[in-house]
């Protein structure tokens, strides 16, 4: 079974933080969860937007601070989790033996999760009904395991 689980996204301050708080909570606590970003903002908080409608579903990532993928988080993760096929694409070219293990976040629904920074508070709030929705479809899936 697998233990740790990586979301990945761009700057790692909007999808993939909330994506970790999400799928987290829904987990079994065998599971860690965590997120870092391919161009991550690192050091930077989640945006506000982000920690706003984490509040709204009872989650705090108000600690939060970006941080960049590296080959040492690529190795301690099982799954590896990018919000897009792109982000999935990149990961394999530079680490050809992360293939297998990466999985885009809307694997099981079939869809990539769009960027919503520097947009409208709107677009953050589809993007998290996109993450809630492929969260709770890898909960489904990892609890056959």
């Amino acid at each position: 079974m697998p233990k740790q689980i990586l979301v990945v996204c761009v700057g790692n301050i909007c999808r993939s933080p909330m994506a970790e708080a999400l799928l987290g909570s829904l987990l079994d606590p065998a599971y860690g969860v965590s997120s870092a970003g391919i161009g991550a903002l690192v050091g930077d908080p989640a945006h506000p937007m982000a920690v706003q409608l984490m509040q709204e579903q009872g989650l705090d990532i108000s600690t939060h601070r970006g941080r960049q993928l590296d080959e040492s988080l690529l190795q301690a993760a099982d799954i590896v989790l990018p919000m897009e096929q792109q982000h999935a694409r990149w990961i394999e070219e530079r680490w050809p033996h992360a293939r297998g293990r990466v999985f885009r976040f809307g694997h099981w629904d079939d869809t990539d999760i769009p960027d919503p920074y520097k947009r409208d508070e709107q677009v953050f709030r589809d993007v998290l009904e996109l993450i809630t929705t492929a969260a709770a479809s890898w909960k489904q899936q990892l609890d056959r395991l």
